[in-house]
């Protein structure tokens, strides 16, 4: 006898959460992101259908394959994979499950889904994060991105929270989580004001005021990172004329 999984016909689509990182593609035109398991070498936008890595021939989710999306029904659950190491520069995901789905105990195993809402953590400082920046590593065609303060920006490879939303388009929502603890530093303070909503809501006629202090604290602190790089090569300069005279 076969067996055969209970149908469900829920009114409306269920929603779950996940995380993963956030990703940028090459040219800086795209953006989306990555699992953090077995799922990770293939990046996929807001908006994705789910393909078996194994290559066989059905479609996701198959009862007797572990191919498809995953997330679990708990937002708490998911907060919690954020705890381990190897999971510290993800983003936080709530997901809207679509098409054919498999319920587990803890969570789904489904064919489609569309990202609502990726939370961001704070920066490695503990300062909430006003841009994704450069994370140190990538995939094939993609840079990975992790939370960072205007502070911590410096000269790497960056977009707002804001940019990366309207990069990545269908509507979502970025939002920075609050400070892991109150910051002293007066750079750090500057840009708490941002700790909310800076998703891709803006309206054609401009950007909100979260957007614009999320703009101009991480433009201020790469003009900060610029002179103090002029300075340093304003120092060698005077120190060789001075060796030659």
């Amino acid at each position: 006898m076969r067996l055969r999984l209970p149908t469900e016909h829920p009114p409306e689509p269920p929603t779950g959460y996940k995380i993963a990182h956030p990703v940028l593609s090459q040219d800086g035109a795209r953006a989306g992101f990555t699992g953090v398991s077995l799922g990770g070498a293939l990046p996929y936008g807001v908006v994705a259908d789910a393909s078996c890595l194994y290559g066989r021939r059905h479609r996701p989710p198959a009862r007797l394959c572990d191919c498809g999306f995953h997330c679990v029904h708990d937002r708490a659950a998911a907060e919690a994979l954020l705890c381990t190491a190897e999971h510290r520069g993800a983003v936080l995901l709530e997901v809207t499950v679509l098409g054919a789905y498999i319920r587990f105990e803890h969570g789904f195993r489904y064919a489609r889904q569309r990202v609502r809402t990726a939370t961001v953590g704070p920066c490695g400082c503990g300062a909430p994060a006003v841009a994704l920046a450069d994370a140190g590593w990538g995939r094939p065609g993609r840079l990975a991105l992790a939370a960072a303060c205007a502070g911590c920006v410096r000269g790497r490879t960056s977009v707002t929270l804001a940019a990366f939303a309207r990069l990545a388009g269908e509507g979502l929502r970025v939002v920075a989580a609050p400070a892991v603890a109150p910051v002293a530093s007066a750079t750090a303070a500057a840009p708490a004001s941002v700790s909310r909503t800076v998703g891709a809501a803006a309206l054609p006629g401009g950007l909100g005021v979260p957007e614009l202090v999320a703009e101009a604290a991480l433009l201020q602190a790469r003009l900060d990172w610029f002179q103090s790089q002029l300075a340093r090569l304003g120092e060698h300069g005077t120190g060789g004329t001075a060796g030659r005279d």
